[in-house]
């Protein structure tokens, strides 16, 4: 059972990435997903959730930007991010109740 993330690197500012989430050893369109990110020197922050009906829900400060969606025949979950900010630099990483994958790193730099 794990997560694997990737998609992440170095973008300028107003670029885009798409981060996917590789779930395996259960299906992720039966759990609550998450999207968190950590920057340097801060706390985790919650970005991106979809529920196992469909709904979602974003922070703040990447609504608008970002969409979160999933695959079920992949078993992927992914976070689109459009119009990147240095603000957005940080490590991602999707997680569920008892589960994380080890993040992918994003950073947002001119």
């Amino acid at each position: 059972v794990q997560l694997v993330e990737s998609g992440g690197g170095m973008v300028q500012p107003g670029g885009s990435l798409r981060l996917s989430c590789a779930a395996s050893g259960f299906s992720l369109s039966m759990y609550v997903m998450t999207w968190v990110r950590q920057a340097p020197g801060k706390g985790p922050e919650w970005v991106s959730i979809i529920e196992p009906r469909g709904g979602t829900n974003y922070a703040d400060s990447v609504k608008g930007r970002f969409t979160i969606s999933r695959d079920n025949a992949k078993n992927t979950l992914y976070l689109q991010m459009n119009s990147l900010k240095p603000e957005d630099t940080a490590l991602y990483y999707c997680q569920r109740t008892g589960l994380r994958g080890q993040g992918t790193q994003v950073t947002v730099s001119s």
